[in-house]
Formats: C-alpha cells, structure tokens, sequence
C-alpha cells in the first residue's frame, strides 16, 4: 500500500488503467455491433438478481467494490513488486524511500551557491538534504597542490575545488565518491594527484572543456544539481598588501603573511560561464560561502557578469561569514571586516545577510587555532548593521574531537533553508 503514498503519482495512473480495461472493453462490444451488449446485460442482470435474493443490496454492493478494488491493488503492487525485484532485490520499502526521496527533493528551491574550498563543499553535503535543484559556482583560480601541478604541466582549469564538490553532491554513491577522492600516494609523477583531478582532466580533453568535463562526470556520479566553474578562462589572482608587495598566484597569497589591500585577476574581467549566469538568474535563493575569503569566494566575484546577474536578482541572498580567520588572509578581521573586503572588490550590494556562529568554539579549541595564528571571527553587530545588512546568528559549529571546528553540513543547511522559507514571502 506504501505505493499509494501522496506525490509518487501512482493512483492517478492505477485509475486510469482501470479506465482503459473498461474502455477495451466496451470497445469490443462496439466492434461487435452492439449484439453482445443485449445479452451481457441480461446475464449480469440475472446475476445480480439472483446475488441480491440471497445478499441484500446494501451488503452485496459494497462487498463487490472492496473486492474489486483490492483485486486491482493486488495486481498492480504485484507489477510494481515485479518491476522492484529486479531493479533492487529484497528491497521494496527501500525503493519507496528512494521515490518518495527523490519527489520531495525535485520540488526543493533553486539554490545557488557560490565560492571554494572545502567550505563550499562541506555546505553542498548539508544543502542536497533538502533540494536536487542546487547549482555550485566554483573558482577556478587555485594554483596549488595537484591543481596547480596539472594547471602548469596540461594547461588546464585546476579541477580540485570542482572535485571536491562533485563528491559532496554525490546521490550516496560511496564507493565511487571514495575513487574520486583517493589521492596516490606513490608512483612517479601521480604522488599527490587524486583520481578525481585525473579523471576530470582526461574528461576535459576528451569533451574539449571543462564544463562539458564536469557535465559527464555529474552523470557518472549521481549528482544532486550541478557543479559550474565561474569562467572557462584561465585566470590568475594577483593581491597588493598592505606594504607594498603585490603577489600573484593564489597559493602564495597566504603564504605571503601580509595584510591584503587589494585584489584582482589576470586577465582582469573574465568573461563568465553562460550557464553560471542563467543558473543565477532562475535562482530562488543565493548563498555566498562560506570559504576563504580572498581565494575562494571573492575570486567568483572578479567576474563582472556574476557580480550583475547577482545584484539584479530580488530573492533571498546571504553570506555564510567564516568562524575563525584565517593566517596570511583575515587575519584580525572582524565579521564587517568580511562585509566591506566583498563589497569593496565587487563595488555592488550583494546579499542582504549575514550567518555568523552564535556560540565561541571552546576554550581547548581557540588555544589551538591560536598556535596557528586564527582567532574566532568577531560579530560586531553595530557596524553591521550600518551596512545594512541583517543578522542570522545561529549554533551552526561542528567540533570535532581535536579541536578543530568547521560548519556543521546539516545544522547550516537547515537555518538556511528556515531563513530562506521565513524570507522568501517579502521578495
């Protein structure tokens, strides 16, 4: 009976079917010349004569109805168990799980995402709990690691940051997300390679671009919504500090130590992928980080047609704000901090909240982070409101038995979707 559960769309279909084997048959009758139709009914209404002298009608009737009726169930959770135990053996329950899953997810919200890192991708393992209609923007700005080395070595778009979301979008295909991740820890030339960054790569010479690369990569994943590089040019990011220096390449901005004035690309204003524009441009809601701030999510925002087609849209926008700052980009950065760094390097207003962690990480955790030079990223509530933006303060923190604290996936993605419903009634 599970079949019959709303929205799998089963009992329209079972209904119709019933339909047309009355139609058949009356069909039939037609075709032969209407002479049977006399007789039938006579039979049947000998039948039900006879039937009623023994059932009344009032028990007779219904009676004949419910038999009918679980008759036709019968045969059709028969079909359908059929049909189960081929694609999923023993696993019916399962299968409607997976139906009704996958009907409640198609009917989620629009939702883009944009930036890099691992936290643009810790937050699509939270989002595709609750909508396959997500879309991840993706910088391709990174120079370092197995990226950087088959950027230079191949000439492509470095593929990690992609890799890594494609696997956060992964429909529960463990072993093959695992295979995507794995990184080569021996062999000559792959050392440090991960078979995503392999694969994503061959892909990209067979179909001519990365885009098309990602595209059948998706498939071969079970992605929920899709993974969109920002642009297909290659492109370089270049920071000036604070004294003087102006350091290009995004792996040695970091590693410079110095506080960043400005930033920008090489080629400067690179031409934005189209799909990532349309994709913004049907969003429902839009979602800024979280991630590094100068090399993972501002680097989407050098793209002067992501910058437009994200300021003209009057949905729901907000910023996922970073809980500790990070050593060699934010350091010292308070939560406006954030805000002017990100309007500053696209010159627009762009998202109408911020979503800060409400609780400190723990006293074990802040000494930590401190050996390494990051403090928690303070909420200075007056300056943000000056900029006009809204608060969303919330627990959203995962600490993990060592101490280190990232956003949890689950808890970011369910005050985003609870701000997104409470909000999208004012747009």
């Amino acid at each position: 009976m599970g079949w019959l559960a709303p929205g799998l769309l089963v009992k329209r279909w079972l209904f119709l079917s019933v339909a047309g084997v009355l139609l058949v048959g009356f069909g039939m009758l037609v075709w032969l010349k209407l002479t049977p139709v006399f007789y039938t009914g006579q039979l049947v209404g000998s039948v039900l004569r006879l039937i009623t002298r023994f059932f009344p009608s009032y028990i007779s009737g219904p009676l004949a109805i419910l038999t009918g009726v679980l008759i036709i169930l019968w045969g059709q959770t028969r079909t359908l168990g059929v049909i189960t135990d081929v694609l999923m053996p023993g696993q019916e329950e399962e299968l409607l799980d997976v139906l009704l899953n996958q009907r409640r997810l198609s009917r989620g919200p629009k939702i883009v995402v944009l930036g890099g890192g691992t936290g643009l991708s810790n937050l699509l393992r939270g989002l595709k709990q609750f909508s396959s209609n997500i879309t991840a923007i993706v910088t391709v700005a990174d120079d370092g690691g197995s990226s950087g080395r088959l950027r230079r070595e191949i000439g492509v778009l470095p593929p990690g940051d992609i890799r890594n979301c494609l696997a956060a979008l992964a429909d529960e295909e463990k072993l093959l997300t695992e295979l995507f991740q794995y990184r080569f820890k021996a062999g000559s030339g792959l050392v440090g390679h991960s078979f995503g960054n392999l694969f994503l790569t061959a892909m990209n010479e067979i179909t001519g671009n990365l885009e098309q690369a990602v595209e059948a990569s998706s498939k071969v994943l079970a992605v929920r919504g899709q993974v969109l590089p920002a642009t297909l040019t290659d492109v370089q990011l270049w920071a000036e500090l604070s004294d003087g220096r102006r350091i290009v390449g995004e792996s040695k901005i970091a590693e410079a130590r110095g506080r960043i004035v400005t930033i920008g690309c090489l080629p400067a204003n690179p031409p934005a992928l189209p799909n990532a524009v349309k994709a913004i441009e049907e969003a429902d809601y839009i979602v800024i980080g979280p991630g590094s701030l100068y090399t993972s999510i501002i680097p989407n925002l050098l793209v002067p047609e992501i910058v437009e087609a994200i300021a003209s849209r009057q949905v729901p926008r907000i910023y996922v704000c970073n809980i500790m700052t990070e050593p060699g980009e934010t350091d010292g950065y308070k939560v406006s901090d954030h805000i002017r760094a990100i309007d500053r390097a696209c010159g627009r207003y762009l998202f109408d909240a911020v979503l800060v962690q409400r609780e400190p990480a723990s006293v074990s955790a802040q000494e930590r982070y401190a050996r390494e030079g990051a403090i928690p990223v303070e909420l200075d509530r007056e300056a943000i409101v000056e900029s006009g933006r809204r608060i969303i303060a919330a627990n959203v923190m995962l600490e993990s038995e060592i101490h280190t604290v990232r956003h949890d996936p689950h808890r970011l993605a369910r005050v985003l979707l609870r701000w997104y419903s409470r909000t999208q009634r004012l747009w």
